[in-house]
């Protein structure tokens, strides 16, 4: 049992609909931030439940778009339970003074959503040149970049991680990678390639359970591969907590069974230990 749990992946969605208007990237909001408003003191709760120390909550931009103020709103009031991982429009011309004023609130990640829930997906302005200073300044900053993407996005995250080293960026569920062919899992090879890249981490999610437990796949013959191409420092738990399926106490008692085929040095590491090298703030 992992000592120190923190979760890198989770939401928060307020009743207030006036002092936090809805405005999801694309115009529709996805539907599980209509129908599960985890509250911030809620979040809390239901931390407080499964065991997680503290959190890095990621904006709701199906919900909430380019306003970061409600993962803002948690970090004010609770800086021992939360950071936050905000996202903004890193193409605008003013991108990363945005991207400071939140930093100046509490965000002290970002996130690049190119799509998901009902909003198609987008790669192709993932290495536009307008978006350069942003991966710039978030190296010099310290600040991890997530990118929502797949397979088809990888050779861009690859140019983007060789170009800007210094800047961590981790891949969201695992790129929901298709491992259902089982061992030797030859469909994720090309995931596994994106190993040899050190700035680039993987967060790990109920998605990732769910693949791990279709076809051939196995959790038993699925983890044991994955730690072996990208190291357990570079493999962090991320709840994806209401949108993902069952109580935030379940989603962690899964997260436990299915790495359960690691050493427990591996296990604490994924469930807590890389979480506080990417965001510190948890530590």
């Amino acid at each position: 049992m992992a000592q120190r749990i923190h979760d890198i992946h989770p939401h928060v969605i307020s009743h207030d609909e006036v002092a936090y208007p809805r405005a999801p990237l694309g115009g529709n909001q996805s539907d599980w931030s209509k129908e599960h408003h985890v509250t911030i003191e809620a979040m809390v709760a239901a931390m407080d439940e499964a065991g997680i120390v503290s959190s890095a909550l990621v904006q709701a931009a199906s919900c909430y778009g380019y306003d970061n103020s409600y993962v803002a709103e948690a970090v004010a009031r609770h800086p021992d339970r939360f950071t936050a991982v905000g996202t903004i429009d890193v193409l605008s011309p003013n991108a990363v003074n945005v991207m400071q004023g939140w930093l100046a609130k509490g965000v002290t990640g970002l996130r690049l959503y190119t799509g998901g829930s009902k909003l198609k997906f987008d790669f192709s302005w993932l290495n536009d040149p307008r978006s350069f200073p942003v991966w710039e300044k978030a190296g010099e900053l310290g600040l991890p970049i997530c990118v929502q993407c797949r397979l088809p996005a990888f050779p861009i995250v690859a140019e983007m991680a060789e170009r800007f080293g210094n800047t961590r960026i981790i891949i969201d569920h695992l790129a929901r990678t298709d491992i259902a062919d089982g061992p030797p899992y030859a469909n994720a090879r090309p995931l596994f390639e994106l190993a040899k890249y050190e700035n680039i981490y993987l967060k790990v999610t109920p998605r990732t359970f769910d693949l791990a437990a279709s076809g051939a796949a196995s959790p038993e013959t699925f983890f044991p591969v994955l730690v072996e191409a990208f190291g357990a420092d570079r493999c962090s738990f991320g709840s994806n907590y209401p949108a993902s399926e069952g109580s935030l106490a379940q989603i962690v008692e899964r997260a436990k069974q299915n790495l359960s085929s690691l050493s427990e040095a591996d296990r604490d590491m994924i469930l807590g230990g890389t979480a506080e090298i990417l965001y510190p703030r948890l530590a």
